[in-house]
């Protein structure tokens, strides 16, 4: 008998024949895992009370057992139910968007305009990239922008693609620009400032430290995006999301393909969008708008936007439900990713398993804290993706563990902004990086590849910046 023989009737695994599972299923498959933690991790809960700040903090010696059952089949199967009615205002405000961009879109203004602008830009389009990564950084940095830029998402997507370049980088120089902001914590109010309150430190201090983080995130998301932004302009089969962008190509036409011109209908269309989005930002610094109130801001845009294009109101009504129905994937996604934390809340490990690792960072050497401090509120991120939620949660236990080890409660808050902020861009239980990734439609698997390799960067800064403040003694200054 040939070895050739064995050869054809052996199939032999080759890496390259692996293909990443549907994102339902990776989702999914978290979901089990979940489930199981709640037959391997014993319930438990922490008293909790409302502190001088008016925030809802843990008390961190009353930790005990509780009563709860642990998750079976069925609780696995409605898990994503669960999960969708949690994230029900979530789902909508996808739904919402995504509708109204298609009606602007429909007018064919936003297009047109920024093209006339990418025009003017020939040969310079690359500024683009660093301009949106700071201009949308200042958002996070100043008033914790994160699902606010979900708006943007779509105007992002359009630009990077008249620039020659793909949804993958429309999306991030939106998003990550927020991210790097948030992350570094400049005068963040949602993890900075409530940490730091809880920490009994004054309100922003030690700014300049969190400045000089700000602009190192910056630094290495422009260097990244724009080398891969190059090589996706000189071969667009290069793109991690080429098959979105082959199945977009049909979409994006240009205004010489079309034979139109801007006018001043066009003109009036950017200025209600323009306005409305003033309206939104509004809102969001003087009343604390979320996307519930931004709802119904939206569905004013997308009307307004509509008849001043030109559009009649059956019309109006096609191109909504069309762009609404295009994000349907990615808002399930939403719901069923939601669907985790509602295993592990119904299951309630979450206050062990903060309580695990509390005990387990004690265990450590003083010198390895404040690093330990940080990969443990990376993996907590997992588990407890609001900012707000895990600083109440974890600095009542850290601060102490903190001053018992000698670490700074500023490097404490440090470790917890930044373990907390990074992941949110790739965590798979974050319910606003699966909202813009609906509205984008790159899929979870792509979106690794891509941001992936700025994400992992910003966490190796991280530690290195945690721990420089650990040698300076970084403190209230």
């Amino acid at each position: 008998m040939s070895m050739r023989g064995n050869e054809t009737g052996k199939k032999r695994f080759r890496i390259a024949d692996f293909r990443v599972p549907h994102t339902y299923v990776i989702i999914f498959s978290i979901i089990i895992l979940a489930a199981v933690l709640t037959h391997l991790v014993p319930s438990g809960a922490y008293d909790r009370y409302e502190n001088a700040n008016g925030t809802t903090v843990v008390d961190p010696v009353s930790y005990h057992s509780v009563e709860a059952p642990a998750a079976g089949i069925m609780d696995v199967l409605n898990a994503a139910p669960s999960g969708m009615k949690a994230a029900a205002g979530l789902i909508f405000f996808v739904f919402i968007v995504g509708g109204t961009f298609q009606i602007i879109n429909g007018t064919g203004a936003v297009d047109l305009l920024i093209g006339k602008l990418i025009r003017s830009l020939k040969g310079k389009e690359h500024w683009i990239i660093p301009i949106f990564l700071f201009t949308f950084s200042l958002g996070g940095a100043l008033m914790g922008m994160s699902n606010e830029v979900l708006a943007f998402v779509p105007i992002g997507i359009i630009v990077a693609r008249k620039a020659g370049y793909d949804a993958a980088i429309g999306t991030s120089m939106v998003t990550l620009g927020a991210a790097a902001g948030f992350s570094a914590g400049t005068m963040n109010p949602f993890n900075v400032g409530i940490a730091q309150g809880i920490a009994e430190l004054p309100i922003y201090s030690g700014l300049g430290f969190r400045v000089i983080i700000h602009i190192t995130f910056l630094v290495i998301a422009s260097v990244y995006m724009m080398r891969y932004a190059a090589k996706v302009k000189a071969d667009p089969s290069k793109s991690i999301v080429y098959n979105l962008e082959q199945e977009s190509r049909g979409e994006e036409m240009s205004d010489e393909e079309e034979g139109q011109k801007v006018t001043v209908r066009h003109y009036l269309v950017l200025l209600s969008f323009a306005a409305g989005l003033g309206w939104i930002v509004w809102g969001v610094i003087n009343h604390g708008w979320g996307t519930d109130e931004m709802q119904p801001v939206f569905i004013a845009i997308g009307i307004v936007s509509g008849l001043v294009g030109g559009l009649k109101p059956s019309r109006i009504a096609k191109e909504f439900v069309d762009g609404a129905k295009a994000l349907a994937f990615g808002a399930l996604v939403i719901g069923i990713a939601r669907g985790i934390l509602v295993v592990l809340q119904n299951g309630m490990i979450l206050d062990t398993i903060v309580y695990d690792f509390g005990n387990l960072l004690q265990k450590l050497p003083a010198a390895f804290a404040p690093i330990g401090m940080y990969i443990v509120h990376i993996i907590l991120n997992v588990f407890i993706p609001s900012g707000s939620g895990q600083a109440a949660a974890t600095m009542p236990l850290f601060i102490p563990l903190a001053d018992i080890t000698g670490v700074t409660r500023q490097v404490a808050v440090l470790a917890f902004q930044l373990g907390d902020g990074i992941t949110n861009s790739i965590n798979p239980t974050s319910s606003n990086m699966n909202a813009y990734l609906s509205i984008s439609k790159i899929n979870y698997a792509q979106w690794v590849r891509y941001a992936g390799p700025i994400l992992f960067s910003w966490m190796a800064a991280g530690g290195v910046f945690i721990v420089i403040g650990y040698c300076i003694g970084y403190g209230p200054f």
